[in-house]
């Protein structure tokens, strides 16, 4: 099957639809399909830069988002590309430039569309004009539009689900999670070594909050409950792994609340580094309510590493084990869950049912159900067009009937 991924957002930029896009293109190749992306520009990838199989289009800074891209031409040549390559599907990953082009795609191509819908916007629009420009009605409105003709949504989780009928989408709608790499557990003595060079001692209790460092993300909350925490086990430490534009408001707020010594900032750490953090770490925790698919609960529980984080529908589908971690409703049960999973490292729950929860995630059974999904929305597809080309013969097959 030969695939077309259009994004807004891909590597080398950072985000969790970056690394869901790269973790699907992977997965999909190695069951032997061809996958081409097609994305933006980015000024950290040079134009005469090889590329396999990406495909780059003019663009410019998304307004109060900097670090994103708009494409802002280039439709009728990547119809040409995509004719050229004999696309069978159409995936989006966006609602704007990229996503509206993908769907300029198939309709000239005559060929289905698909769309996953990634981003809780709601929970963003005071990037726009501090939220004053852009509110949840008109979200709604642009969303259910977008999705219009549409031949189907991927939904990671129950509460993008929710929020798709919600707006009134009518387009066929598949909950599938995305899926995570899983790789072998970081050997215990490469953890070791990760704490050595952070100068923590292998018996000092370690917790991880690891994402882009954004004001939606909440992590004022885990700072404010690991200061609880610190109280209790005062040798407990909070590594913050990531960079964005809450960083330098938290370190204010770490330093406000006295806990400076106790929480490490870390800054952007490599990708091909994010499984020994996690491996490093006691315990992940995110005080994060705006998650649609939560890609760094996976990645921390492939290490076998217990999550705290915010309750939501998709969490409760997720943490169905104290093995797996535990969903918490505000700062205090945050601060009374880290500290029982570090006091009691590794020792909480059964780990069969970590292991089965792993497997469930992998991006081979996520591959496997976007395929399914795939072949169905192309065989609805192809029927629907033969009936519709029927019809429209059958309305001249008889001149003189009435």
């Amino acid at each position: 099957m030969n695939i077309g991924l259009f994004t807004d957002t891909y590597y080398p930029q950072v985000s969790g639809v970056a690394t869901s896009i790269s973790v699907l293109r992977d997965t999909l190749e190695e069951m032997g399909h061809q996958v081409y992306i097609f994305t933006s520009t980015d000024p950290k990838v040079a134009k005469n830069v090889y590329e396999r199989n990406i495909f780059r289009f003019p663009s410019v800074p998304f307004t109060g988002f900097p670090d994103r891209r708009i494409a802002y031409s280039g439709g009728l040549h990547a119809v040409q590309i995509a004719k050229e390559l004999e696309l069978d599907i159409v995936h989006t990953q966006t609602e704007f430039s990229m996503g509206l082009m993908g769907k300029f795609v198939a309709f000239n191509l005559k060929i289905p569309a698909i769309h996953t819908y990634h981003t809780m916007y709601q929970d963003y629009l005071h990037y726009v004009a501090n939220g004053k420009l852009i509110g949840p009605r008109t979200v709604k409105t642009a969303v259910r539009n977008y999705l219009k003709n549409m031949e189907g949504v991927v939904a990671p989780s129950k509460l993008v689900l929710d929020t798709m009928l919600a707006y009134g989408v009518t387009a066929p709608i598949k909950i599938i999670p995305t899926g995570v790499n899983i790789k072998e557990r970081v050997p215990q003595n490469m953890a070791n070594e990760l704490r050595k060079q952070l100068g923590l001692a292998l018996n000092t209790p370690v917790a991880l909050s690891l994402g882009r460092l954004a004001f939606e993300k909440n992590i004022e909350d885990t700072i404010d409950a690991f200061k609880t925490v610190v109280a209790k086990l005062p040798n407990a430490q909070l590594v913050i792994a990531g960079d964005g534009p809450a960083r330098n408001s938290l370190e204010k707020h770490a330093k406000a609340v006295g806990l400076e010594k106790q929480i490490m900032f870390v800054g952007m750490i490599e990708h091909q580094d994010v499984a020994q953090y996690y491996a490093m770490a006691d315990v992940f925790v995110s005080s994060s309510d705006s998650e649609s698919q939560g890609l760094t609960y996976l990645e921390a529980m492939s290490q076998h590493t217990p999550i705290v984080v915010m309750e939501s529908p998709y969490v409760k589908e997720l943490v169905t084990d104290a093995s797996i971690g535990c969903a918490v409703h505000d700062v205090a049960q945050l601060s009374d869950n880290i500290l029982k999973y570090l006091k009691s490292i590794n020792s909480l729950g059964d780990e069969r049912m970590l292991e089965a929860k792993i497997k469930a995630v992998s991006a081979e059974h996520f591959g496997e159900r976007i395929v399914e999904f795939y072949e169905e929305v192309i065989e609805s597809y192809n029927t629907e067009t033969q009936k519709n080309n029927e019809s429209f013969f059958n309305s001249f097959s008889n001149p003189f009937r009435h």
